[in-house]
């Protein structure tokens, strides 16, 4: 993760200038359409760092290293982040295409409920601050939130009917392909930008000790 604070440098503009320069205009929208470059990655990468919070939490569980509790926390966090700017950004999608910024779609309801699932877990943190079993407990809720996520992210959509588009579905033409996912290198690239700097404060105050 070290060198990924390097990486985004360049892959954050390289994405940018694919985005509103390389890409043609999307047919749907114009070029306010061109926010599918950015709503997407922002989804992805809210969904990867869940899942990331996830396997830490259960590494934490058998190694009992607080390291790993620190990732997985601090990904909530940034998860929790680009989560909201999904979230507002499909909105901006949603008013274009449906005439409303919120139409309670399956899409949307399942976001939120990833939003409050995430935010009860910051909660539950600082609410056992003290506690000598705070960093099993937590790690405990993460998993439990990990097991649900394909549900929330795959299933509860297709159950519904979601009206939400196919990423595949807007993706016809090579340069909007590539150009998509060099935007979705770049926010991954962000994230783990991110979890380094977190990770690299957290270092500086606490020792890599083993809780038993």
């Amino acid at each position: 993760m070290k060198h990924a604070a390097r990486l985004v440098h360049f892959a954050m503009p390289i994405a940018i200038i694919m985005a509103f320069c390389y890409a043609p205009t999307p047919d749907l929208h114009g070029e306010t359409g061109r926010l599918l470059f950015f709503h997407v990655p922002l989804a992805w990468t809210s969904t990867f760092a869940f899942a990331v919070a996830g396997c830490c939490a259960i590494a934490f569980i058998f190694r009992k290293r607080l390291q790993l509790e620190a990732i997985a926390r601090f990904s909530v966090e940034i998860g929790l982040l680009f989560t909201i700017l999904a979230t507002a950004s499909g909105a901006i999608w949603s008013k274009l295409s449906w005439g409303s910024f919120w139409n309670w779609d399956p899409r949307q309801t399942s976001i939120i409920m990833l939003m409050l699932i995430y935010l009860a877990s910051i909660s539950l943190n600082a609410s056992l601050k003290d506690h000598p079993s705070r960093a099993t407990i937590v790690s405990a809720y993460l998993i439990i939130a990990f097991v649900t996520l394909p549900f929330w992210i795959i299933v509860f959509p297709k159950i519904f009917g979601s009206l939400h588009p196919q990423s595949g579905s807007l993706v016809a033409d090579f340069p909007t392909k590539i150009s998509l996912v060099c935007s979705v290198v770049a926010f991954t690239l962000l994230y783990l930008t991110f979890i380094t700097i977190k990770l690299r404060l957290f270092l500086l105050y606490n020792d890599e000790a083993h809780i038993q």
